[in-house]
């Protein structure tokens, strides 16, 4: 493996090995992030949802392994963050498209 060479979603290999362009229209390729980014939004909802769950049980004394608790937090909280993050680069990337001359 080369890792001089950055593989995207884009390219694809053929059977000899040569890499050639995916024909995506501008529509296709926003339906393909708009929903690849849907996905990743509803998966860290459920994850909240657990934790708010896991926490509530442990108040009311139904659960008493604190560790399973914590551990749920812990993914909720760094599915949030890495989230939070992709979306501010997401907004990075498009200010900078904005401020592109044309």
């Amino acid at each position: 493996m080369d890792i001089n060479r950055v593989s995207s979603p884009f390219m694809v290999q053929n059977q000899l090995g040569l890499v050639s362009q995916m024909n995506h229209t501008p529509a296709q390729a926003g339906a393909t992030f708009k929903k690849a980014l849907t996905e990743a939004v509803q998966n860290v909802n459920e994850l909240q949802n657990v934790s708010a769950l896991k926490t509530e049980q442990l108040a009311r004394g139904e659960i008493t392994n604190l560790h399973d608790v914590m551990i749920t937090g812990q993914k909720a909280s760094v599915a949030l963050q890495a989230t939070v993050e992709v979306r501010n680069k997401v907004i990075e990337s498009y200010q900078e498209i904005m401020r592109m001359q044309v």
